[in-house]
């Protein structure tokens, strides 16, 4: 943990509040893992709002006490909309979390052929899954913006209705490991990413893909994992 990050409700109605005492795992992360002490400072940030300092004022039983203030502002996100193939039960924490971390603004978990029907029943990428993964990759990197996620669970209506108006005055780039063409360099506008399944999306996807406008590419010959391939392309093509 980064970053020790309020939620609105810890604060309650009084917003101007500058002291606070928490007593769960937070707290617990801060004497355990932390091993802080009193007088120590932390940084700290309110969820979809602004970072600062905090100072532990006491620690006592279970619980942490703070004074803090919050002027900062977070850091910026990329100019990214990630549209991903929702990727194993298993993997997808990781890879929503590594999203985050990395800056991703919003977040797509799109249905493909290559996608099992029943990954989208699992507890594993449920909206309370998916949400606590996304508060662990803010607090890791210091940030405070809740990336937008949503589902997109029919791949012809997304890529038909939705994805032309997503995609007006941004490029769009589809990262398929068959394509002939090397990736673009440090991307500077506003930008769709579309990555496949594992083996990546069929030829039928890719060809409604491509007819939206998006631009095919490839990283070279070696097949990459979803997981390896989402922060590597982020890395690639923004950092």
């Amino acid at each position: 943990m980064n970053l020790l990050l309020l939620q609105p409700e810890d604060l309650g109605a009084n917003t101007t509040t500058k002291q606070i005492t928490l007593n769960d795992e937070r707290a617990k992360h801060i004497r355990h893992v932390l091993r802080a002490s009193a007088g120590d400072t932390l940084k700290i940030g309110l969820l979809n709002g602004l970072t600062g300092k905090a100072i532990i004022t006491a620690i006592t039983g279970t619980g942490v006490s703070l004074e803090f203030e919050l002027r900062n502002p977070p850091p910026a996100k990329l100019p990214l909309t990630l549209i991903l193939a929702l990727p194993r039960p298993k993997m997808a924490r990781r890879i929503i979390r590594a999203a985050t971390e990395l800056g991703a603004a919003e977040i797509i978990l799109l249905n493909s052929y290559r996608v099992d029907k029943s990954y989208w029943q699992s507890p594993l990428v449920s909206d309370a899954a998916l949400h606590k993964a996304m508060l662990e990759g803010l607090e890791q990197a210091g940030d405070t913006m809740l990336p937008t996620l949503r589902r997109a669970t029919r791949f012809k209506p997304f890529v038909e209705d939705e994805l032309p108006r997503l995609l007006a005055n941004k490029i769009g780039l589809l990262a398929h490991p068959y394509s002939d063409q090397g990736p673009p360099q440090a991307i500077q506008q506003e930008c769709v990413l579309a990555i496949g399944p594992e083996g990546g999306f069929i030829p039928y996807e890719c060809e409604k893909l491509i007819a939206t406008g998006m631009q095919s590419f490839s990283l070279g010959p070696r097949i990459l994992k979803t997981e390896t391939a989402v922060s590597t392309l982020i890395g690639r093509l923004f950092l």
